[in-house]
């Protein structure tokens, strides 16, 4: 049975917190829903400090941003962007178009059809997390979406130079210095002087990930990707130091992020909160991680892999870090999570930032019904169907108005009816069911 060695906030706390943010979204949803560009202003000078006329960046500020760069920023930057582009090109192929004679004379098929335009929102109140923009706006491109636009807070007073550049080089449309539920609304909403967006996507913060929620349906969004998670699953083949480091790597992101430990071995459980400690003394971002692991971390010790599995896939975590002696039996029997990296080698730094996998990942449980964001999420695979004989639409005809009559659908089984008189040459009284035909239907057993 699992025991905590160390447990996390009251779940009664949680949804407190959440019922709070709730109400304070949906006011000011409706604010700027009813106001447009002025409740924009006015929620960007309150929160951010930031006012202008127009929030959308010029091609000069753009520029700007882009000199600001060193000739190391922007190969590490294009770096990163040839993976994630690499990748999504890799997942966009593996979708195909289908068309297919299902019976003579019948065609059915389906066509992956961009999203026309996207919302991409790019977090940067803490840090200017350029990386999000690369697993947005660059994998919206690959997708063939025509347009793009994009949000991101600015950053001490002033667009965050290394967003803007990683949103330009991505190819985004339009670059707006918006922050917050303000950008979230503005893009979904519309205002006087942004056109909406048809999907929202992108992580962020509580308020972010709820004005997501409480949008859905009028726009489409990507996934609920709230405060980040990150769970270590680990046994004795790993140490305190990689675990510890591993944890407060993702706890750095806010006071609100998850960060557990789950492992079959007490002594690692004990060694890796005391190198936990220990790190915090000399972590730069003590502040933030510090009081994630306070109030968020857990230390969970079970029995053995079988325990620790099914713990792992009821947490349902955005980052599950694999460090055992069996990573890969994980990766055959892990249901229920965002993103998987498997074996100290690698880790959840490297998904979020290089390696090429989308780092937009579904929160508190959401790995249940959904995976991350992906190219996928920028296609909408569309029906369609094609009758190209006579014989074919009588046929199929006959079927379906007796299928309709079974519904008490009169006016269906007429649109078939028509059809079976029209094509198959048959005599169907009005609103009723049409009789099979002795060697072209199917005979009942």
């Amino acid at each position: 049975m699992a025991r905590y060695l160390k447990e996390g906030v009251d779940p009664g706390v949680v949804k407190a917190a959440d019922d709070k943010v709730r109400g304070i979204v949906e006011a000011t949803l409706a604010d700027i829903e009813a106001r447009g560009n002025a409740a924009i202003r006015d929620l960007s000078v309150k929160f951010d400090g930031w006012d202008r006329d127009d929030y959308r960046l010029t091609s000069d500020e753009i520029n700007a941003c882009m000199d600001e760069m060193s000739a190391q920023d922007l190969h590490d930057i294009e770096f990163a962007q040839d993976q994630v582009r690499g990748f999504a090109q890799i997942q966009k192929d593996a979708l195909l178009d289908v068309e297919v004679e299902t019976m003579p004379g019948v065609i059915l098929g389906h066509k992956n059809v961009p999203i026309q335009n996207a919302g991409c929102y790019v977090p940067g109140g803490k840090y200017p997390m350029l990386a999000s923009a690369h697993m947005s706006v660059l994998t919206a491109k690959v997708a063939g979406v025509p347009r793009v636009i994009t949000c991101a807070p600015p950053y001490k007073g002033r667009p965050a130079a290394a967003i803007v550049a990683a949103q330009h080089m991505a190819g985004a449309d339009e670059i707006y210095a918006l922050g917050g539920i303000q950008a979230v609304g503005a893009m979904a909403l519309g205002t006087e002087t942004i056109d909406p967006v048809d999907i929202l996507v992108g992580p962020g913060n509580a308020f972010v990930a709820e004005a997501k929620r409480q949008l859905y349906g009028r726009v489409g969004i990507d996934l609920f990707a709230g405060p980040t998670e990150t769970l270590v699953i680990a046994d004795e083949t790993v140490d305190a130091e990689l675990c510890a480091t591993d944890l407060l790597g993702q706890a750095e992101h806010g006071p609100d992020s998850p960060a557990i430990l789950l492992t079959t071995s007490e002594k690692l459980a004990r060694e890796t909160m005391a190198e936990v400690a220990r790190l915090l003394e000399i972590l730069p971002t003590a502040g933030h991680a510090g009081k994630a692991w306070e109030t968020y971390g857990q230390v969970i010790v079970v029995e053995d892999h079988d325990e620790m599995l099914a713990v792992a896939n009821d947490i349902a975590s955005e980052h599950v870090q694999v460090m055992t002696d069996r990573d890969d039996w994980y990766l055959d029997h892990m249901v229920n999570y965002g993103a998987l990296f498997l074996g100290p080698r690698t880790n959840v730094a490297y998904g979020d930032k290089a390696i090429g996998t989308n780092h937009t990942l579904p929160t508190k449980k959401a790995g249940r019904y959904t995976g991350g964001l992906w190219v996928g999420k920028f296609l909408k695979t569309h029906t369609y169907q094609k009758v190209l004989t006579d014989e074919a639409s009588a046929l199929v005809g006959r079927y379906c108005s007796r299928l309709c009559m079974l519904e008490g659908f009169q006016g269906h089984a007429e649109q078939a009816n028509v059809r079976v008189r029209r094509y198959g040459g048959q005599n169907v009284a009005y609103a009723e069911g049409a009789a099979p035909v002795v060697g072209a239907d199917k005979a009942a057993e």
